[in-house]
């Protein structure tokens, strides 16, 4: 089996590897050393935040199991991860405006920190802490730090073009590369050395407390616009408005919220679907496996968006039925086997 998971995460690289090799780069853009520096920095600690973030999603189903919680029980555990995300979600942005974009990053560090810090509790309490502060994380993680980024590039006066490279650099190592290689480093220090399910979460820690020593030393801080602010229930009314006066917006929000929870249903489940009889597989590679995936399939979306030939409505539609084609699988063969 394990032999399968080389072959596949070869085949992938290979495949990811000629299509990033083979990107035309004659439109690349001249910009200054000063803005190289800022631009390096921030994608250096964006990958440490995503490293910290990446390291745990591997383990985070099998530590509950050796725990020995059941399926329900750590269903109800990612359950409250994902509802503090979404309840703090709301808020998050309005008060990194008004406290600080810097301060809400390293309140994102010491949170996920301390997230990290619970797992090595096998008490359902202290777990379901340290889910809910996760969940706080994962919502300050995908708010403060483009924010930060945008006011601090837009102080320093940079070229409006030249942010589009500092996202697309922080993309590519953050949610690209890094994945790959912090399932990698997870699996080493969890199957390889042998440190048990637990040691991913604290190198996840040690990534962190670099990246935020990091924002400490060199971001300045910066707030978002009072004159923009507005209340929590004012927004609220505004996207109420904005949702029911144009009914595109109202299927684009229900196409991502079903496309986005078939993915979290994918996230909670892979482990035991891949595992069912408790069997030993290696968590990390096949992660990064995942990701390599999901690079793979980021460097084809570019691709079909620079031909004016392929709209988006037409290829979606592929997509989601692929995507569906593939949640059958694990139906159809545990049939198979059952029979």
């Amino acid at each position: 089996m394990e032999l399968f998971y080389f072959l596949v995460f070869g085949g992938l690289s290979l495949i990811v590897a000629a299509l990033e090799l083979s990107k035309n780069n004659k439109d690349r853009i001249n910009t200054s050393t000063v803005f190289n520096s800022f631009k390096n920095n921030y994608v250096l600690v964006y990958s440490l935040m995503m490293a910290g973030d990446w390291l745990q999603g591997p383990y985070v189903y099998y530590l509950y199991s050796q725990y020995g919680f059941g399926k329900g029980d750590i269903g109800r555990l990612f359950i409250a991860g994902f509802g503090s995300s979404m309840l703090f979600g709301t808020i998050v942005g309005s008060l990194a405006d008004k406290q600080g974009r810097k301060r809400a990053c390293v309140t994102y560090c010491i949170t996920y920190i301390l997230s990290c810090f619970t797992k090595h509790s096998p008490e359902y309490k202290v777990l379901m802490v340290g889910r809910i502060l996760g969940g706080i994380a994962t919502s300050l993680l995908f708010s403060s730090f483009e924010s930060w980024l945008v006011a601090e590039h837009n102080k320093r006066g940079f070229e409006q073009q030249w942010l589009s490279l500092t996202f697309s650099k922080a993309i590519f190592f953050g949610n690209g590369l890094v994945a790959i290689l912090a399932g990698l480093f997870g699996n080493v220090l969890a199957d390889t050395l042998g440190f048990g399910p637990v040691a991913p979460f604290d190198a996840a820690a040690v990534f962190l407390a670099i990246g935020m020593a990091i924002i400490l030393s060199s971001w300045n801080e910066n707030y978002g616009d009072p004159s923009e602010s507005k209340d929590l229930l004012t927004q609220f009314r505004g996207a109420a408005v904005a949702i029911g006066s144009d009914e595109k917006i109202a299927l684009l929000g229900a196409i991502q919220s079903l496309f986005e929870g078939s993915m979290y249903t994918f996230v909670f489940l892979w482990t035991p679907a891949l595992s069912p009889n408790d069997e030993e597989i290696p968590h990390g590679f096949i992660f990064a496996t995942f990701m390599l995936s999901s690079m793979l399939g980021s460097s084809l979306a570019s691709r079909l968006l620079a031909r004016a030939t392929f709209k988006v409505e037409s290829y979606m539609q592929i997509v989601f039925a692929v995507s569906a084609g593939t949640f059958l699988l694990p139906i159809i063969t545990s049939v198979r086997i059952d029979s």
